[in-house]
């Protein structure tokens, strides 16, 4: 079943993500940046499904969406799916950093949901994997590798954020290859 992977389009706007997903599957990628209405919830896993629906039927093939974000202890997971509105829009990194300087624990997770679903397919019938690490938000934003709120995120066990890693270094158990491994297990399963 990990040939449905080799068909697969990589529905995303975001070079990192596809630079990171060539790496997982060994081989380079079809991508597609297609504008997909999001929904607004707080469950990733709702989110990556109902953006693979969608993006299949306006696509009329098998795709691959990505949901990732970072879920904060101190605030109750939030802001989960919502972090790319919140570090890039609404506040930027250093706020986001700065926002937790009242609180004693800055312990997070990172968090990748992908999602496979064929054309025409329900949503029952979408195949979802879930990645996630543990760790802890800077106290600022470091580092100039990775993408996104790799500048804030230090992993457990490690020192740097993974903005501060190579790439290489990052994707050895990062959120998304722990995604990407359930995922190819799911899919042999045929799941």
């Amino acid at each position: 079943m990990t040939d449905t992977l080799v068909s697969l389009t990589f529905v995303t706007s975001n070079a990192g993500k596809v630079r990171e997903a060539a790496a997982f599957l060994g081989r380079e990628v079809a991508v597609k940046d297609v504008e997909i209405p999001e929904i607004q919830s707080l469950d990733f896993a709702e989110v990556a499904r109902a953006k693979a629906i969608v993006a299949a039927e306006a696509l009329g093939v098998s795709v691959l969406v990505e949901d990732s974000g970072l879920a904060v202890d101190a605030w109750g997971g939030f802001p989960g799916p919502l972090t790319k509105w919140v570090t890039r829009g609404a506040v930027g990194y250093d706020t986001f950093a700065k926002m937790l300087d009242g609180f004693t624990d800055r312990s997070a997770e990172a968090v990748s949901v992908l999602a496979v679903a064929r054309s025409g397919q329900t949503a029952h019938d979408v195949v979802v994997a879930e990645g996630r690490v543990r760790g802890s938000i800077a106290l600022h934003p470091r580092g100039t590798n990775g993408f996104g709120w790799d500048v804030l995120f230090i992993p457990e066990g490690a020192t740097r954020t993974w903005a501060e890693m190579g790439e290489e270094e990052k994707n050895q158990d990062s959120h998304r290859a722990r995604a990407f491994k359930r995922l190819k297990t799911l899919l042999q399963e045929g799941q």
